[in-house]
């Protein structure tokens, strides 16, 4: 709901916090004070349209801060949606700045955001009856989401299973006509892959392969350095140098030194063992080396045979995959593509049968639910009928009207198919007709705004507890009305602000009696300046509001009394069961 309001250079309000609380929050005040400035600012961080017109006289900028509080997951699935966290505490604050140089700027949360943005999000948090192009009732596409909701889970239950299935269908659509349609394009791929396919087998790649033929043409490259260095070190340890006595005779030699004092010092034999351990080391070493010397040769054919194979390896590498591996995953991801096309036939006549049963089982449904909406349709227009005679609009009719798209089976899409849609094959749009002898209209083309504000609010009336809108809106509910029918859209107010925020502006004392929270706009002039101040109202203030409202601004014992017994009434309604 609607937290705080904080309005700075708008119109008459130089600056003005206004705390709303829950349930019905009234707002009165003499004609012209600014109760339509609230409206207005309202309106703004709601993404509506705003001019310059609004900037307060003399001033650059003007402002708007509005501070909800929801636990709704579809306004954090929004603002997820926008790349906004939803706080933990549920607090959106929106905050909408225009300049008279024309350039705005808008906050959700501090984070930068457009106009579209805060409208979408709006959407979902404040519904505003008075302005015609605000009202989410208005918009026929909602209409068949609030039926289901009004038929209960019977409709809701069936229209998820549907929905499931639904999906299914659309998903096997697709893949069929992916399947039969471009035959040239697909005759052009099957060629692609079988040349791809070819070419990948034909190179017989082994995993690991590339990084043994560079180690190989390394070793060929370099061979004879290898069969230098490697008789250089032979020679050293085995053969000796140009003085003729080899590593190995030097250690021998120091072997035998050693051994002729062993007897003498405990610690001499041992270093004799470490001598010997090292002695048949360098043998060992030696043999591998002369091994290495006399095994290798400079073998120019074979070096250009793995240039060869790496100059394949490498072309395969661009076409295919950055390493061997990724080749050889992209052959057989080629391969299954391949047998998919080679088999799309029999594919197709599976995928087709699959899709006749999807279809008849979604017929089925959609005709079911049309049934069951029908009947749900018969329920919400007699009580919506008795609500608008309570309020005074006993010659109006309501109407639920139910299209079947293809009510006959007969009637497909151009590409042959049924047009399904997440809702079924029903389209729903209420109408209505105010006064005796007019025909039945939709919503949107209600001439008369008090007529409107009614009709809206018998609507709300009734799915209170469906609507998820937290805060409403109603600006203009009392043009035209008195007496009897003001009472009955009293309480009305009081009734869905059980279950929802309503802030509504009024003339009324019938309606402004039922306020849990009143608020007085006011207009302070002098000498130099105008400005509109917000007085929230205690029970005294309250009591000598309804007494202006009842008798103007002649406030007597009379009418202080008459006041106070409504207020009082009003009470008792509130407290009552409705």
């Amino acid at each position: 709901m609607l937290r705080k309001l904080v309005i700075n250079n708008i119109a008459l309000i130089d600056r003005e916090e206004i705390e709303f609380g829950e349930g019905l929050n009234i707002l009165t005040g003499e004609t012209g004070a600014g109760k339509s400035i609230i409206i207005d600012s309202i309106n703004a961080v709601a993404g509506q349209r705003i001019t310059r017109d609004l900037i307060r006289t003399g001033e650059e900028k003007a402002s708007v801060e509005a501070v909800f509080e929801t636990d709704s997951d579809a306004t954090d699935e929004i603002l997820r949606s926008m790349g906004i966290e939803p706080e933990s505490d549920g607090v959106i604050v929106i905050s909408r700045e225009f300049s008279s140089s024309g350039k705005n700027s808008c906050r959700i949360n501090g984070k930068m955001a457009t106009v579209s943005m805060i409208k979408q999000l709006g959407e979902h948090l404040i519904d505003m009856h008075g302005q015609y192009d605000n009202q989410s009732l208005l918009k026929t596409e909602s209409h068949i989401t609030l039926l289901d909701s009004f038929g209960g889970d019977e409709i809701t239950g069936l229209k998820k299973d549907y929905v499931e299935l639904y999906n299914r269908y659309r998903e096997l659509k697709t893949k069929i006509n992916d399947i039969t349609t471009g035959s040239m394009e697909r005759a052009r791929k099957a060629d692609l892959l079988r040349y791809q396919i070819d070419e990948i087998r034909n190179a017989g790649l082994k995993a690991g392969e590339e990084e043994e033929l560079n180690k190989k043409r390394i070793e060929i490259s370099n061979s004879e350095k290898i069969v230098s260095a490697m008789s250089s070190a032979y020679n050293m340890l085995f053969e000796g140098d140009y003085s003729g006595k080899s590593a190995l005779d030097s250690i021998n030699s120091a072997i035998c030194e050693i051994n002729s004092v062993s007897t003498y010092h405990e610690g001499v034999s041992k270093i004799e063992e470490k001598l010997q351990d090292i002695y048949y080391q360098l043998e060992d070493i030696a043999s591998d080396i002369r091994e290495i010397r006399d095994y290798t040769e400079y073998d120019p054919a074979e070096l250009e045979k793995i240039e060869e194979r790496l100059d394949l390896i490498f072309k395969l590498k661009r076409k295919y995959g950055n390493t061997i591996e990724k080749i050889l995953e992209y052959y057989c991801q080629i391969q299954s593509e391949m047998e998919e096309l080679d088999n799309s036939s029999d594919l197709v006549e599976k995928l087709q049968e699959e899709f006749k049963e999807a279809d008849r089982k979604l017929y089925d449904m959609a005709c079911k639910l049309n049934l069951l909406r029908l009947k749900a349709a018969q329920l919400l227009e007699k009580e919506i009928g008795q609500v608008l005679d309570d309020l005074e609009m006993k010659k109006s009719v309501f109407k639920a009207n139910i299209e079947m798209v293809d009510s006959d089976g007969n009637v497909k899409a151009s590409d042959g198919f049924r047009n399904y849609n997440q809702n079924g094959l029903n389209k729903v749009e209420f109408l209505i007709s105010p006064n005796p002898g007019e025909p039945l209209k939709p919503l949107s083309k209600i001439a008369s705004g008090g007529e409107m504000a009614r009709i809206m609010l018998a609507i709300k009336t009734i799915l209170a507890d469906i609507d998820k809108i937290p805060t409403l809106v109603f600006d203009e509910i009392d043009t035209g009305i008195s007496g009897k029918a003001a009472s009955k859209v009293a309480e009305k107010l009081s009734y869905i602000a059980k279950s929802h925020q309503v802030i509504c502006v009024t003339h009324l004392p019938q309606i402004a009696c039922m306020a849990d929270r009143h608020y007085l706009i006011r207009k302070i002039s002098n000498e130099n300046s105008t400005r509109t101040a917000v007085t929230h109202l205690d029970k005294k203030g309250i009591k000598q509001e309804i007494a202006r409202l009842l008798g103007g601004n002649n406030i007597s014992e009379i009418t202080l009394k008459h006041a106070d017994e409504m207020i009082k009434n009003a009470q008792t309604i509130k407290s009552a069961k409705y």
